[in-house]
């Protein structure tokens, strides 16, 4: 048998896999890559420093300087594509014929390089990233910033034509899925890879509620202060929020609150403990977009996962979650909820559902077969 090798060009350096997007990327490549595939992995680099893992894992690892200048501002193509166009690359892939995946928009700048017409070209969608930037620009208070958003929000729109020059794009969730279809022609839906093997979830109670999340990104900081200020604000239970880099007006805003604790910055293990020993763990979002990957994670390691309709956005999960919109049927299931334990049954029926739809195993085969 021939070797297969694969492109994969990333928008982030995927390790350490720690939040959403290189999640996905990461475990896709490592299950690849342990299927026999040689993967050659491109990875933009801004902020994340180099990574001896991935050489170790990988076939070959490139990296290239993301130019994050303000001149791709006045660009006409978005400002995530137009920082990730390098000769670097495009020099290192006209070496050979392979295939190549694309993570997400930010990386399909070549679909409008001549130079790649005729070569096999693939684009995992990783949101409807229009939807995802006017969201943002929605939610942010920063007025630069704000333009910023809805004015990427409006040049994403413009490019998203770009798509159809792909051999297929692939979806992450149904509702991307939905979308796309409605839009192009070669459209396929693998679901989101991931770490988790098995189901470690514990039996019993909990004492607490956890949120836990990115906190510098303004998305999760309005979920927090959602749920502090109309949730928890007159609830006789313990709530603790967890993650990264708060801003300063949230940990003031918990520090009003008795029966809210703050931990921040917590590291894997601190979190996975959280996660585990808490009675709900809470996903709530403003924004249907993208799949939220630590919605996987509570499934797999925690207990009764409360979340709203947006935050399942097409993921398929919604048998295994308990869903509540406005605060008042929030407040109602948090209190019912508190009356239960956690069974033997709640988790066979999370190894069954989540091996039908979640297996590594299964989704990797049919992206084998999409790209040979």
């Amino acid at each position: 048998m021939p070797e297969k090798h694969l492109h994969i060009i990333s928008f982030d350096i995927p390790w350490p896999a720690n939040y959403g997007g290189v999640i996905d990327v990461f475990y896709k490549a490592k299950e690849l890559s342990e299927k026999g595939i040689q993967v050659h992995l491109h990875c933009f680099e801004y902020g994340r420093s180099y990574n001896g893992t991935l050489q170790k894992l990988f076939h070959k690892v490139h990296y290239y300087k993301r130019d994050i200048s303000k001149k791709h501002l006045f660009k006409n193509i978005p400002y995530i594509v137009s920082t990730r166009v390098s000769e670097e690359l495009a020099t290192n892939l006209l070496k050979d014929n392979y295939p190549i995946l694309m993570e997400g928009i930010h990386t399909s700048g070549l679909l409008i390089d001549p130079r790649f017409t005729g070569r096999k070209r693939l684009v995992r969608t990783h949101n409807i990233e229009h939807d995802y930037y006017q969201n943002l620009g929605k939610a942010e208070t920063d007025l630069f910033k704000k333009y910023y958003f809805f004015n990427e929000a409006a040049k994403l729109k413009r490019y998203e034509p770009t798509l159809d020059k792909a051999d297929a794009l692939i979806a992450i969730s149904k509702n991307d899925y939905k979308y796309f279809l409605s839009k192009f022609d070669k459209v396929e839906f693998i679901p989101a890879f991931h770490p988790h093997t098995q189901i470690s979830s514990k039996i019993g109670k909990g004492n607490y509620v956890l949120y836990h999340g990115n906190l510098s990104v303004s998305e999760n900081y309005n979920a927090v202060k959602y749920l502090a200020t109309k949730v928890f604000n007159d609830l006789p239970y313990a709530l603790k929020v967890a993650g990264l880099n708060p801003p300063r007006h949230l940990v003031q805003l918990i520090k009003s609150y008795p029966n809210i604790e703050l931990i921040e910055n917590p590291d894997d293990g601190v979190l996975e403990q959280l996660i585990a020993e808490a009675h709900i763990n809470v996903a709530i979002t403003a924004q249907a977009t993208g799949l939220k990957l630590k919605l996987l994670n509570t499934l797999y390691n925690g207990r009764f996962c409360l979340v709203n309709d947006k935050m399942l956005s097409g993921s398929k999960l919604d048998q295994l979650t308990i869903t509540a919109n406005e605060a008042p049927e929030m407040k109602r299931t948090i209190k019912a909820l508190f009356t239960k334990s956690f069974t033997d049954a709640d988790i066979e029926e999370r190894k069954r559902l989540l091996g039908l739809i979640y297996n590594n195993g299964n989704n990797v085969q049919k992206l084998i077969n999409l790209i040979f």
